[in-house]
């Protein structure tokens, strides 16, 4: 009797997980903290040529967390080639980037770069993210999920059923 409870207990954990693509449609927040939804937000974004926007806001994200100052400096000179200087290889187009010039980078801060990562925030929110909503991508993860809900419906009611008929 204990294994049925078992396979039971997986099924309905499994079940919470299926269903990423809600949560990740609640909002951007939501899809970022997830790491398959940012995986799967990165291949939209690639086939938009703008996955550069989704890196920086990572790499922005993971500079916030840093406390040691030689690595945030590290961090910060990697952000600004990649990401915001002229001859980035991954430029982003934000307002005021060349206003932020490589002396701050000696005294970097952890929100220094804040003001631009909300820039490319909003950017990906009322841009990329809306699109990616309704991308082939996305609705075929959807339907994906629904048919992996479906299947497994259909087994926990096999499993309830042969309960019920072999007491």
């Amino acid at each position: 009797m204990e294994h049925i409870r078992d396979s039971d207990g997986s099924s309905s954990s499994s079940h919470q997980n299926l269903k990423s693509t809600a949560k990740w449609a609640t909002s951007l927040e939501s899809l970022l903290e997830d790491p398959e939804g940012v995986k799967r937000f990165r291949e939209f974004l690639k086939k938009e040529f703008s996955e550069e926007n989704v890196l920086f806001w990572l790499a922005c994200e993971e500079f916030k967390k840093m406390e040691d100052k030689k690595q945030m400096q590290e961090k910060a000179k990697e952000i600004y080639m990649t990401f915001l200087s002229n001859k980035a290889s991954s430029q982003v187009n934000v307002e005021g980037q060349s206003r932020l010039n490589e002396k701050i980078l000696e005294e970097p801060h952890p929100l220094m770069f804040q003001k631009l990562q909300d820039q490319i925030f909003n950017l990906m929110k009322y841009d990329s993210y809306s699109r990616f909503l309704k991308s082939d991508l996305f609705l075929k993860h959807k339907r994906t999920e629904e048919e992996e809900e479906e299947t497994s419906d259909a087994q926990t009611a096999a499993k309830r059923a042969s309960r019920i008929y072999n007491t």
